[in-house]
């Protein structure tokens, strides 16, 4: 049984239309995992290393710059303070983080500084399909895809049409996926579903299943610019169509929870999500992304504090 590296399926409409969402036991479950689950001592020390090793470190900016980029490729490489490190006995462990998240446009820097800042083999996941609304014609988003993969990304971070899944039209979402899976390449397809936007829980759980029958190798809440990003209830709904899928087919797709998960608390509840609705096999990066710009340092913050039991201020942990 594989994880990731997703085949896909012949489009099951029957399996798509047939579920409807509990929306009241959906809520009484995510309050749950939000309120009543916590780590302490140590075993917080090591949730949040493993935090860092799962976030795809972001930045989506307009003005970005190759500046910007190589701030964050030497950030991705060196994640965490080398003394931190030291205190956990983590200092020849190869910390690093998930992957780095770009435009298009920015994946060769990343490439560039990436090997300059000493860890080639950092992922690199470029955001593409017209991202963040997917409002381009369907030629120019694979064109997009192709390009980020020739420039050296190893993940696409795609957008489904929230038209077509809006309107019902799983056939048309299962068709556009499937081609962006193929114009992937040998790289991993993240498929955002922008769960803010698709109106309801039982449409994040239809647009799930067909985005994994397409070939989806992870499914990702949203794309972060949306008004409603990450949020428990949106989470289980997908985590639990993941579950389905895997007891289907035998394969494992991935999650990726995107926009709003800034603190170290927050990170945590979505690795209990992960542990108790999916199980071990899902906490690690192959399985679990976290798309953060500024959630790294609240953790490196919080690991200080577990060392030298003081916060240290924000200024103490630079992006470089």
């Amino acid at each position: 049984m594989a994880d990731c590296g997703n085949t896909g399926c012949t489009l099951d409409l029957e399996w798509v239309l047939s579920t409807q969402v509990n929306l009241p036991a959906v809520k009484k479950r995510a309050a749950e995992l939000g309120t009543r689950r916590t780590v302490k001592k140590q075993w917080q020390a090591a949730w949040l290393l493993r935090t860092v090793t799962c976030i795809d470190l972001t930045t989506l900016s307009g003005d970005d710059t190759p500046a910007n980029v190589q701030r964050l490729c030497h950030k991705a490489a060196h994640p965490v303070r080398e003394d931190l490190l030291k205190a956990m006995n983590m200092q020849d462990k190869g910390i690093t983080v998930g992957a780095v998240c770009v435009y298009s446009a920015r994946v060769a820097d990343c490439v560039k500084y990436l090997k300059e800042a000493g860890n080639p083999n950092i992922a690199i996941a470029s955001v593409a399909t017209g991202f963040p609304t997917g409002q381009t014609h369907l030629k120019s988003r694979l064109e997009e895809i192709h390009q980020a993969v020739a420039d050296g990304a190893t993940e696409i971070d795609i957008v489904i049409n929230r038209n077509y899944a809006l309107t019902g039209n799983w056939q048309g979402v299962y068709d556009e996926v499937k081609l962006m899976k193929q114009a992937c390449g040998g790289a991993h397809m993240k498929a955002i579903l922008a769960t803010g936007e698709l109106g309801s829980l039982t449409n994040v759980y239809r647009a799930s299943i067909t985005a994994m029958m397409a070939g989806a190798d992870f499914i990702k809440t949203s794309t972060g610019k949306e008004e409603v990003n990450a949020i428990l209830p949106v989470g289980l709904v997908m985590v639990r169509a993941i579950r389905e899928y895997y007891h289907k087919t035998g394969i494992k797709i991935g999650f990726k929870p995107a926009g709003g998960v800034r603190t170290a608390k927050d990170s945590l509840t979505w690795l209990i999500l992960m542990k108790e609705e999916l199980g071990d096999d899902w906490l690690n990066p192959r399985l679990f992304r976290i798309g953060a710009s500024s959630l790294l340092i609240d953790v490196e913050r919080q690991l200080y504090h577990w060392t030298y039991g003081r916060y240290a201020a924000d200024h103490e942990f630079p992006m470089a």
